[in-house]
């Protein structure tokens, strides 16, 4: 069974199909109930799929708000009422009387809290604003936070612990670029991007830095399509916005947002 599982992920994704297949199994057959940390996006439609393979198991995926990109699931038995269930989310207020808290990123800080010592999967998703900001975080570190949060990119800070109904939600800011390009190929769009050789962009991607849809992609080659989310680790991560037009020299014109 394990091995038809692997057929249908990457060989990297093994560790985390092993983890979440357990769950399922634990749950549809021993009627026990998992609550996860939180998943990124290919995570979740992976634990789905498994979920999907087994009848007596039951899933709920919920990140504090409906279009939340990272989630934490609760698997279990599929006659228990998930619905129900307390998620163990709380939202992480932070705010600061200085004036550059408005200058403050996304990267910012996120990279405080994890320079607290704080894995990535104990953070949801990160809403930043220009009076702060509001961060879900799973409810066991919320208290470590609120003591030991400080600063952030040498900003002062204050934080708060909020429940999820006084979640202050934004759309994620993208910085346009239109370009033209050869072709929709993963190096040469990543490139033009990031204003790099295409010499030095297949490195990373060839060493499986490079994330497309949030599923490793080590092949330069690989032609992107509208509503791709692609991440280089070290560089950040833009999307696809539009593909369409040719320029008179032939070449394609293609419209992708940075996230900041």
């Amino acid at each position: 069974m394990r091995t038809d599982i692997y057929a249908h992920f990457k060989p990297e994704e093994r560790p985390f199909v092993d983890r979440a297949w357990e769950w399922v199994v634990h749950a549809g057959d021993y009627h026990e109930v998992k609550l996860s940390d939180f998943l990124d996006p290919r995570q979740s439609y992976i634990l789905q799929t498994l979920v999907n393979r087994h009848p007596d198991a039951g899933l709920r995926l919920d990140g504090g708000y409906g279009e939340a990109e990272r989630r934490r699931a609760l698997i279990g038995p599929d006659y228990r009422d998930l619905d129900s269930e307390d998620m163990g989310m709380k939202v992480l207020s932070i705010s600061s009387q200085d004036q550059k808290l408005s200058t403050l990123q996304h990267g910012d800080y996120l990279g405080a809290i994890l320079g607290l010592g704080l894995k990535r999967d104990k953070i949801g998703d990160i809403h930043v604003r220009e009076d702060g900001c509001h961060v879900i975080v799973a409810e066991e570190i919320a208290p470590f936070l609120s003591m030991n949060l400080h600063q952030v990119h040498r900003v002062s800070v204050m934080t708060d612990i909020l429940d999820l109904d006084a979640l202050k939600t934004c759309e994620p800011e993208l910085e346009p670029l239109d370009l033209t390009v050869a072709s929709l190929r993963l190096d040469g769009i990543v490139s033009d991007v990031y204003r790099l050789s295409r010499s030095k962009i297949m490195v990373p991607i060839k060493a499986g830095r490079c994330r497309v849809n949030w599923r490793t992609e080590e092949d330069p080659s690989k032609l992107l399509k509208e509503g791709d989310v692609v991440a280089l680790q070290g560089f950040g991560r833009f999307k696809v916005l539009e593909c369409g037009g040719v320029t008179k020299s032939g070449r394609l014109r293609v419209k992708v947002g940075k996230f900041v």
